[in-house]
């Protein structure tokens, strides 16, 4: 079994800024690519961010220039800077981390942590 612990979300007024964290524990072979997902109410969930092992990131044009992704690999945890944060940042902010195996690829999801961001 693979843990996925989130932390660092919360409230923040227009213009400020979070740092989020995920760390994985248990049964880890190899990890891949680590990313952060959002899902704002009423909307589908979407990919904000993430990593590969070889530390190629990808970004949605909405974040770009004001979040960062990073991760450690010694601590099999990765980050969300969150810079400038804008009201439509507001949402459930999910990580999301694949495993590698012998046998395949397993997708693993964190619990969520709430990001509000106050105009």
């Amino acid at each position: 079994q693979v843990q996925l612990v989130e932390s660092g979300g919360g409230l923040v007024q227009a213009g400020g800024s979070l740092r989020l964290s995920c760390a994985a524990s248990g049964n880890i072979f190899s990890i891949n690519t680590m990313g952060w997902y959002r899902q704002a109410p009423g909307k589908q969930r979407e990919l904000v961010a993430d990593i590969t092992s070889s530390s190629t990131t990808t970004y949605v044009d909405s974040v770009k220039g004001r979040f960062t992704i990073s991760r450690d690999n010694a601590k099999n945890t990765v980050y969300l800077h969150m810079n400038s944060l804008k009201p439509e940042d507001t949402a459930v902010y999910y990580c999301n981390v694949d495993i590698s195996r012998p046998e395949r690829v397993y997708a693993y999801w964190g619990q969520g942590t709430q990001v509000t961001v106050s105009s």
